[in-house]
Order: C-alpha cells, then sequence, then structure tokens
C-alpha cells in the first residue's frame, strides 16, 4: 500500500488527543486523520487543531460519525468514546469497509464484543483493541524470553492493577451505566491482557470473584484525582478473582480504585516450570527472573529491555502496519471479546457466589 491511510477518530476528548493523535501523527508519511467527529463541537475543533499544529490540513468536522462513514476514501478509524458507545460506531464502520482500533475495553460486556467480532470477521477487515501495555520494552522483552521457553509452562500467575487511591473523578468513571464497571474493567483489563499476552492466550473456562464499593462510598475520603459524588459511585473500588483456562493454568486478579495498601501496584508476576518472572512494565526494574541451573538457584534483571517512548504511539503504529501490509490485527477483537467475557463471569459470581462459566464463541 504506497498511498496513505486515510484515519477518522470518534470520539475526540483527552484519550483520542494524548494517545491516539499522536501516533498517527508520529508517522505523516504513512497515514493521515481527515475527519473528527465528536458530540461536542468544541471538542472536535480542539482536536483538529492539534492536526493542524502537527503540520497536517484541517480534518472534516461532524457531531455524526455516521456521516464520516459514508466517505469512500476513509479507510480507518479510532473509536474514542465512553464505554458505553463503543460497539454502534464500530460495528457500524467495519460494517462500512473500515478497520477499527478501538479504546479498552471493547465492549460494554461479552455479548457487544460478539457483535464487534462478527462484524470485523465478516467484513474482513481489522479490529484492534488499544491494549497498549504489550507494546512496552517489559512486553516486548518478556515475551521473547518466554517463547524461546525459557519459562517452561506457565501454569500460575498473578496480575494486580491496584490504586491506594485513584478514582477517576472525571467522566464517567464511577458509573456503572455507561463505564460497565470499575477498576476491573478500566485498569484491570491493561494488566490481564498483559498477562494472557504473554501466557499465548489460553482459551477461559471459568472463573470466581469478588467485589467491594465500601471505600468508593465513603464521604471524605482522600482522593487525590479531586472529589467526585460519593451517592453517584456504582461501580466497584476492588475486585478480586480467579480464572481458570483451558490448559490448566490459573490466573489471580486483583484491581482496586481505592484501597489500604502501601503504593499503586501495577505488575504481574508468572511462576513456569523453568522459572518464575516478575514484571512491571511501568516502572524501574521491569523484568525480575527466578531460576536454576545445576543445583543452584538465580535472581537475575533484564539488562537489554528496550527503552519505548510511548506504548501508546507504539499501538497506533501498529494499527496502521497492518493496514498497510495486511497484516493481522496487533491485538484482535477475539482478546477483547475473552477479557469482557472474563469480566462477565467475575461480576456474576459476585453475585451468585459461585464459579461461573465462561463463554468466548462468537
Amino acid at each position: 500500500m504506497s498511498e496513505k491511510v486515510k484515519v477518522g477518530l470518534i470520539g475526540a476528548g483527552g484519550i483520542a488527543q494524548g494517545a491516539h493523535l499522536r501516533g498517527y501523527h508520529s508517522i505523516p508519511d504513512e497515514c493521515e486523520v481527515v475527519w473528527i467527529c465528536d458530540v461536542n463541537q468544541e471538542v472536535a475543533e480542539k482536536a483538529a487543531a492539534k492536526v493542524v499544529e502537527a503540520g497536517g490540513a484541517k480534518p472534516q468536522i461532524t457531531t455524526d460519525y455516521k456521516q464520516m462513514l459514508t466517505d469512500s476514501e476513509l479507510d480507518a478509524v479510532s473509536v474514542t468514546t465512553p464505554n458505553k458507545y463503543h460497539v454502534e460506531p464500530t460495528v457500524d464502520a467495519l460494517n462500512a469497509g473500515k478497520h477499527v482500533l478501538c479504546e479498552k475495553p471493547l465492549g460494554m460486556n461479552a455479548d457487544e464484543c460478539r457483535r464487534m467480532c462478527a462484524a470485523a470477521r465478516e467484513n474482513k477487515k481489522i479490529l484492534q483493541v488499544a491494549l497498549q501495555n504489550r507494546f512496552t520494552g517489559a512486553a516486548r522483552f518478556a515475551k521473547q524470553y518466554i517463547d524461546g521457553g525459557n519459562m517452561g509452562d506457565i501454569y500460575y500467575a498473578r496480575a494486580w492493577a491496584l490504586r491506594r487511591r485513584g478514582v477517576p473523578a472525571w467522566g464517567v468513571f464511577i458509573h456503572k451505566d455507561q463505564q460497565g464497571g470499575g477498576p476491573l474493567i478500566d485498569i484491570g483489563v491493561h494488566i490481564l491482557d498483559f498477562t494472557l499476552y504473554l501466557m499465548g492466550y489460553p482459551k477461559p473456562v471459568s472463573a470466581s470473584g469478588q467485589t467491594w464499593d465500601i471505600l468508593g462510598k465513603t464521604p471524605g475520603l482522600y482522593n487525590p484525582w479531586g472529589d467526585y459524588d460519593r451517592t453517584k459511585f456504582t461501580v466497584e473500588d476492588f475486585a478480586v478473582g480467579l480464572i481458570r483456562f483451558e490448559n490448566g493454568a490459573v490466573v489471580s486478579l486483583e484491581s482496586s480504585f481505592m484501597a489500604n495498601l502501601d503504593g499503586d501496584p501495577f505488575k504481574a508476576s508468572f511462576f513456569g516450570t523453568k522459572a518464575g518472572m516478575d514484571l512491571n512494565p511501568w516502572g524501574a526494574d521491569p523484568v525480575k527472573i527466578y531460576t536454576e541451573q545445576d543445583g543452584q538457584l538465580f535472581n537475575m534483571v533484564g539488562a537489554s529491555v528496550p527503552h519505548v517512548e510511548s506504548a501508546h504511539v507504539d499501538e497506533v503504529k501498529a494499527f496502521i502496519k497492518a493496514i498497510r501490509e495486511d497484516l493481522p490485527s496487533p491485538v484482535p477483537g477475539e482478546n477483547g471479546l475473552y477479557l469482557n467475557a472474563i469480566f462477565d463471569a467475575l461480576y456474576k459470581s459476585a453475585e451468585t457466589k459461585k464459579e461461573e462459566p465462561i463463554d468466548v464463541s462468537f
């Protein structure tokens, strides 16, 4: 593909301007942003101004994404709306013959994801989920190490995405009817994808979980990200789960907006038959490996972890590369379906107090 990929944004708020536009602007010889849609005209105008500031021509602006999709020259779109509004624009864009990079989580639930995955399959278009942590240096280093057989079989992993005090006071993050859930679906999705990606994305079969909303609803608790109406807090503030997979592996998952703990750990630990590994994709000492050789135990650190300036930028680059070179989706929609199906089971288990089956068919 020699011509530039023509891209549109459906949703032009913070993640669109701070991540997706940066990615597209980083490869001006390969793509150009030609459309911007937002229900708020002023927000769309601000995003368009950033395109011009980056050296591009001013994109066309609309408040109705369906107008954008009638453009036969448009190749692809980023869907960067709130979670509740992922499914319809994504399905409509795929049915209109456009490739889609959709923000995480792919949907509010697994049923929405099934619709999106089916549309991508039927239209033979790329559906990529915006899960940038697999593009970090830690993920790249670990993927090569694991795929080389150095860990043996990974039979258990722990995934943590925990905040001591970190309720987003903006947007719709505390409203379950628009977000689908709290930290589990907002930041737990990142660490779980990171974990399953490195494990080869085994098929989940069942999960048991528990959620709490005590701290999130308690008036007066410190929240450095701003105050919010505690009476309107309808998501969980803490979730834990145990997930079983078809290959016999098990993953434990913990995620919080508010929890009384030290710091804000975002990490994954892997237990294999040949070695173990701790990964911290955002912090110092991102890779630690624990193994044995000739009857001696070794603790090792990764000394050649690649430096990645921005995983957000690199996920966009991967999307454009896949379009231009006719490659598979760098983060397939099916992975997003797995994640949402797991969350559905965990939320249901928290209500039924039973282990719940997971269905990833579509």
